[in-house]
């Protein structure tokens, strides 16, 4: 999660800058849709983006069952004041290495204590690059970079990636750009690229200025380690207040042709929709444009990452970066809805639902994972506006906490999100058990069988509020006395 200025300390994301006027390519309107403010947008982009996701998914013939079976690495001793994992937590997924990308981490000494708070990847040349960044009005430095350069070379041609954590380089001015200026150079320089090929990213604490000479020293030791094969030390290195590594993987057809899609990201606190609070890498070897590659990431930010929440709170670096090396032997793909990429579709969306739902499973203090279910409300949009309400509700959250299925919590939130509903339609249901039909309770409400339901570590609530067709999903989690003493001493 990312704070305001520090003494020494943790981290979190950052930053985002105002979005520029896009131009008319189906990349540059995808950026321009992903950079608006939710506030000032509204409906407007869930109405916008609903045909092509409605068209994309008929032409898709079956959703991805699951995905590559699980196996947990072994895992290295927690860092000093390291947090408990979480009860929810998940084991890393085997991630076999992807054509076209090199791993490597390192101390750059961004914490006081021994651990990996560095990451690069280099990837072949010609690799496509799309992103979806926060919407947050204070901007971080790597964001604006991030967003800049993205627009000037149209995603054509990334060659790296640098990420640290423990600084966030956000609200840090001029100073700051130039701390990432300097970042890219060096790295241009060493892999022989352009700066505007290398992509930065930040997380840790607001306001503290990054020193950019940590990063730029290490970089030799950097280029000597890269490898094939480490997402899972890359996905450690880029932990702040994180309990677990996350990642996730998945394979597709493409017209034939195996290719592989496998991502990072990490998250645990400030976590909210538009888009979600953190940073994601994803990387696969099809061969995809930058146009389409960037309408994908824009439609599938918003199916995945932003529909889960922790806390309700945004951070100033979110940042999802997805990259496509063409080293697989599948054909390039120029456009999104092309029907030989339907099995691809399912499976990226996959992968960053998947990314995203760990995000709340490692919810700082978390020992509920919850999904929120809206039908019958006026469009997917309302639906989701009245999920989120409920998710971020701190009464129905912390009501989860105490396993207390107060339903009344729930049909406070429904109101409250200002929908359209109809009153004397409203249906609340705990897993199978109906609490309320038909505007108050349900006769066949059992308060013994609600409080045997909640003791559950995952809670499933589904609401229908009778005026339409509209429906959504959101995911979150409880809220505990453990996530009040996580942020109480976050900076100490």
């Amino acid at each position: 999660m990312t704070r305001p200025p520090v003494k020494t300390t943790p981290e979190k994301k950052a930053a985002a800058a105002k979005p520029k006027a896009a131009g008319k390519t189906p990349a540059a309107i995808a950026l321009e849709v992903a950079s608006k403010p939710v506030e000032a947008v509204g409906h407007t982009i869930e109405r916008a983006l609903e045909p092509l996701n409605t068209a994309l998914k008929r032409a898709t013939q079956k959703r991805a069952d699951k995905q590559a079976e699980p196996a947990a690495p072994a895992t290295p001793a927690p860092a000093k004041g390291a947090l408990p994992v979480s009860p929810l937590a998940v084991p890393f997924p085997k991630i076999p290495p992807i054509a076209g990308v090199q791993i490597a981490t390192s101390r750059a000494g961004f914490y006081k204590h021994e651990r990996d708070d560095l990451l690069v990847m280099r990837f072949a040349k010609g690799t496509s690059a799309a992103g979806v960044f926060t919407r947050h009005g204070i901007g971080s430095a790597p964001v604006d970079w991030c967003k800049k350069h993205l627009e000037m070379s149209k995603g054509a041609d990334a060659q790296a990636l640098v990420v640290n954590a423990g600084c966030a380089n956000s609200f840090t001015g001029k100073p700051g750009a130039d701390a990432v200026r300097r970042v890219a150079s060096a790295v241009a320089k060493r892999f022989d690229c352009r700066q505007r090929d290398v992509m930065v990213a930040s997380t840790g604490v607001i306001g503290v200025l990054l020193d950019d000479a940590k990063i730029t020293q290490r970089l030799p030791d950097i280029e000597a380690r890269l490898t094939d094969d480490n997402w899972a030390g890359a996905a450690r290195a880029i932990m702040t207040t994180d309990t677990f590594a996350k990642g996730a993987y998945a394979e597709a057809m493409i017209d034939g042709e195996k290719v592989k899609i496998a991502g990072i990201c990490k998250g645990s606190g400030m976590i909210a929709p538009d888009m979600a609070t953190m940073l994601a890498f994803v990387a696969t070897d099809a061969a995809i444009s930058p146009a389409a590659l960037q309408t994908l990431a824009s439609l599938y930010t918003r199916t995945t990452f932003n529909c889960v929440t922790v806390d309700g709170d945004r951070s100033t670096n979110d940042t999802l970066l997805l990259f496509a090396t063409g080293q697989s032997s599948a054909p390039l793909i120029s456009r999104a809805g092309d029907k030989r990429l339907a099995d691809f579709r399912v499976k990226l969306e996959a992968v960053l639902l998947d990314l995203a739902l760990q995000l709340v499973r490692d919810g700082e203090g978390a020992s509920k994972f919850v999904k929120i279910n809206v039908t019958g409300a006026e469009s997917p949009a309302s639906a989701r506006k009245i999920a989120r309400t409920i998710a971020e509700s701190p009464l129905v959250k912390t009501a989860f906490a105490g396993e207390d299925a107060n339903w009344g919590r729930i049909a406070m939130a429904i109101g409250r999100a200002d929908e359209p509903i109809d009153r004397d339609r409203v249906k609340i249901q705990f897993g199978p058990l109906i609490a309320a039909q038909d505007g108050l309770v349900s006769p066949t409400y059992d308060e013994d069988k609600m409080s045997a339901y909640m003791k559950n570590q995952e809670l499933e609530v589904s609401v229908d509020v009778g005026v339409g067709k509209g429906a959504a999903s959101v995911w979150t989690c409880d809220l505990t006395k453990q996530y009040v003493a996580i942020n109480g001493d976050y900076r100490s």
